[in-house]
């Protein structure tokens, strides 16, 4: 069957583009393979009516609104590959199914790349954070830890440095911080300690002790860090989509990629993450899609 949209990745910037189409009378496809990169997160914030609830039942409800539009339609997949010929893009599932559309809106976001301490995703999204604006005023006040080295390390824990004075650097080996920067970190009574981190001592993802490789040990209630992560799909860049010097799908303030037809939103486009901005981002592309076939064909 051949649609007006297919949308991959069904959370939240999908979701919200869909919504945005199917009000817009748009026959709309989402495939989704059901694994959001925030699926342990016990509590989702800073998303004004929804403040305190899980990502799961954000998402649940969303999918229910959503399909109340009868022309939305939502496929259980994960999408492996993606052609462009004639003005038409096809869309094909790892169980063979094949779908066509005439515009594209990869809502696909990215991957986590953990690194090699034990446990440490065990524990990402619940106590081990990537930010402060979701997660900091929950943790505010107590032993609080970074996880980073060099200017990023100083940058981000003078970021966390407002919502705890409890506050300890570790650089995971030694500290690639400037002697300035070090003084300014001690000045404020911020501890860096370059010891290696071999692991993490946690119940149910909530950290007790970061584990290092001498045998020490250090407590903590939280530890905010920066990990490397990837595109979790490949198929833009497959279609010609261009990523930037960041790694993220390069776009335009309409949610476009560098390929004609084929738009964006959501993590997979800025490091701005969080469930307020993804939703957005999707009712941005999914209005601006709209516009764009409007514009084809009147």
């Amino acid at each position: 069957m051949s649609y007006d949209v297919i949308i991959v990745g069904g959370s939240y910037a999908g979701l919200s583009a869909a919504m945005a189409l199917g009000r817009s009378l748009r026959n709309v496809l989402v495939i989704d393979s059901g694994m959001p990169c925030n699926r342990q997160t016990p509590h989702s914030h800073n998303f004004i009516t929804h403040d305190g609830e899980t990502p799961k039942q954000i998402r649940e409800t969303a999918k229910q609104q959503v399909l109340q539009y009868k022309t939305v339609r939502f496929h259980n997949g994960l999408a492996t590959r993606a052609t462009h010929i004639n003005n038409a893009f096809t869309i094909e599932t790892e169980t063979g199914e094949s779908f066509t559309a005439r515009k594209v809106i990869f809502a696909t976001g990215i991957t986590d790349v953990m690194p090699a301490i034990k446990d440490f995703a065990a524990c990402w999204g619940i106590s081990v954070l990537h930010c402060p604006y979701c997660h900091g005023y929950e943790v505010r006040g107590q032993p609080l830890g970074v996880l980073a080295n060099g200017d990023i390390a100083f940058e981000f824990t003078k970021f966390i440095h407002h919502w705890s004075r409890s506050l300890v650097l570790f650089t995971h080996g030694k500290s690639k911080l400037t002697a300035e920067q070090t003084a300014a970190l001690s000045k404020r009574n911020i501890t860096v300690v370059e010891k290696e981190i071999t692991g993490i001592d946690h119940t149910n993802g909530y950290i007790s002790n970061l584990l290092f490789q001498d045998g020490t040990t250090h407590p903590l209630t939280a530890l905010f860090a920066r990990v490397e992560f990837k595109q979790h799909s490949s198929l833009p860049q497959e279609l010609g989509c261009v990523l930037t010097e960041q790694g993220f799908l390069q776009i335009d303030d309409f949610q476009r990629t560098t390929v004609p037809g084929v738009y964006a939103a959501g993590d997979n486009t800025t490091m701005f993450r969080s469930v307020s901005a993804a939703i957005a981002a999707g009712t941005k592309a999914g209005a601006m899609v709209n516009k764009e076939m409007i514009d084809e064909d009147f």
